[in-house]
């Protein structure tokens, strides 16, 4: 019998790669983080807090939060409104725990989320947003998207999957397919979650050297860390292309999970007159840490 673990992740030599400017020889394989990852993980692309929101403060604020999400939902099923939440970052941002946090106590036969795997060959040939409309909201429904047709300005372009024709004329035609969205009525929401190169690089040796989570680490992710500066530019110009006032990008720093959740999970509570809402138990956005447009990516 074949014993060997599938589940193996992948080899890879040492990496040589610039983080803040200084070449750094970063070994995914050894287990034992470099001090130089460990020291600079949370506050690494400018983040302004030294310290990870406290547990308990943020299981208290989550089950609030959680608590508005059942009402949001219920004034769904009374209403009929629809909901389109996507979830774009680089690869271990924390798109998924955040997806999840939001739709814990949710009834999933009406709240669901979407994780498209690569396109079939019939799909290559269709329309490119063709997949994606197909799990749109219908009456009543929550829907998250975790990757969704901005695949084609950042994961294509970066590693060769599409043609720079295709990923000029998407970057055309985004605004429009957004507008029609918006013009139907969806509730839509555009979320990036920003992370900083130290802490992915954490994220990934955690993933790595995890015996519960190293299915996750994939040659992707080995292919993420070296063309971190070509990811950069692809999602500036993504923001800056299809940032529009219908379809904004609300941008949200997630070196802390825990502020990261709390602060999307508050935008879209903010942003919808449900009934019952409670502004006071949402309460005000972190402006440290969420924030609208390409301004936000230089802040």
């Amino acid at each position: 019998m074949d014993a060997t673990n599938k589940n193996t992740p992948p080899k890879a030599e040492p990496l040589k790669i610039k983080v803040a400017g200084v070449e750094r020889v970063f070994d995914i394989n050894d287990p034992v983080l470099p001090d130089w990852v460990e020291k600079f993980a949370l506050t690494s692309d400018g983040y302004p807090y030294d310290k990870k929101l406290k547990r308990e403060d943020y299981e208290k604020s989550l089950e609030a939060l959680q608590i508005e999400l059942v009402k949001l939902q219920a004034w769904q099923q009374a209403t009929g409104r629809r909901v389109l939440i996507l979830f774009e970052g680089r690869d271990a941002a924390g798109k998924g725990g955040t997806i999840g946090a939001m739709r814990y106590y949710m009834n999933p036969r009406t709240a669901r989320n979407v994780a498209l795997p690569k396109p079939t060959e019939t799909e290559r040939g269709q329309w490119y947003f063709q997949r994606y409309v197909a799990h749109f909201p219908t009456t009543g429904e929550f829907v998250t998207f975790d990757r969704s047709w901005y695949n084609r300005a950042g994961v294509e372009p970066v590693m060769g999957f599409c043609t720079p024709e295709q990923h000029k004329e998407f970057l055309k035609e985004v605004p429009r397919f957004e507008k029609m969205i918006e013009g139907d009525g969806i509730h839509f929401f555009k979320f990036w979650l920003n992370l900083g190169q130290e802490m992915q690089l954490k994220r990934f040796h955690d993933r790595r050297h995890s015996p519960l989570t190293n299915w996750k680490f994939s040659p992707m992710d080995i292919a993420g860390i070296t063309r971190w500066d070509d990811y950069t530019k692809a999602r500036n110009l993504m923001i800056k292309e299809t940032h529009t006032d219908y379809a904004p990008w609300t941008i949200v720093r997630s070196n802390d999970k825990r502020r990261a959740r709390i602060e999307v999970i508050g935008h879209v509570l903010r942003s919808l007159d449900y009934t019952g809402r409670d502004l006071g138990v949402i309460g005000k956005a972190d402006n440290k840490i969420i924030g609208q447009g390409p301004k936000r990516l230089q802040d």
